[in-house]
């Protein structure tokens, strides 16, 4: 049985609670049923006249914010104390932590618009953003934004293609995930180079 068949038989039996409950799960790492999936075939059966659409979404939006929050307060109550007493096992230590957050304050804002359709990241970045404590204003203007993005572009597939769900969500999940490897081997490669140039000029120095 694939995920598809496990969200149909879900909908089935639970019908509108998949969206309230099996999202948040998905958010804290347990995706079953999994976000894209759920989102996309809520969609179709909205397409089909089965659910009404105006619950079903401001539902659906309703279960990911919920699982953004939970997440952004589990990292937010227990990351950092966390970090500071078991992260010296995983080279983790608290200045790293606030070296994150300076970058964060630097770039990140507005990744957190796109990061929901990373698959992996989803889940990890509800607990990333409170760790570094990342103000709650900040959280409902990007995060929630970001998952109401989400939310809104898998619902519709399922609504627009109706009959042909199935093959377009295959094609995106492919896409999607094609881009994480590029955004993975680009991050290597300037990882890579920053390293070398740190090297050069270490090597420079101790001949001057």
């Amino acid at each position: 049985m694939n995920l598809i068949d496990v969200v149909e038989r879900l909908f089935d039996q639970y019908g509108y609670y998949v969206l309230l409950i099996g999202l948040p799960l998905d958010f804290i790492a347990l995706p079953i049923p999994p976000g894209n999936s759920t989102l996309t075939y809520t969609g179709y059966l909205v397409y089909l006249g089965l659910l009404e659409w105006l619950p079903a979404y401001l539902l659906a939006l309703t279960g990911a914010c919920l699982g953004v929050t939970i997440t952004y307060a589990i990292g937010y109550r227990f990351g950092s104390p966390l970090v500071h007493r078991f992260g010296k096992f995983l080279s983790i230590h608290p200045d790293f932590l606030e070296k994150t957050r300076k970058r964060y304050d630097k770039y990140g804002e507005k990744l957190l618009l796109f990061v929901f359709f990373v698959p992996g990241v989803r889940q990890f970045i509800g607990y990333f953003i409170g760790i570094i404590r990342l103000p709650y204003r900040t959280v409902a203007t990007y995060a929630y934004g970001g998952t109401a993005l989400w939310v809104t572009v898998f619902f519709l597939i399922g609504y627009l293609f109706g009959e042909q769900w199935k093959q377009v969500f295959n094609m995106v999940e492919k896409s999607l995930t094609r881009t994480l490897i590029l955004i993975g081997i680009v991050f290597v490669l300037y990882q890579l180079v920053r390293w070398i140039l740190r090297r050069i000029r270490r090597s420079q120095q101790n001949r001057e």
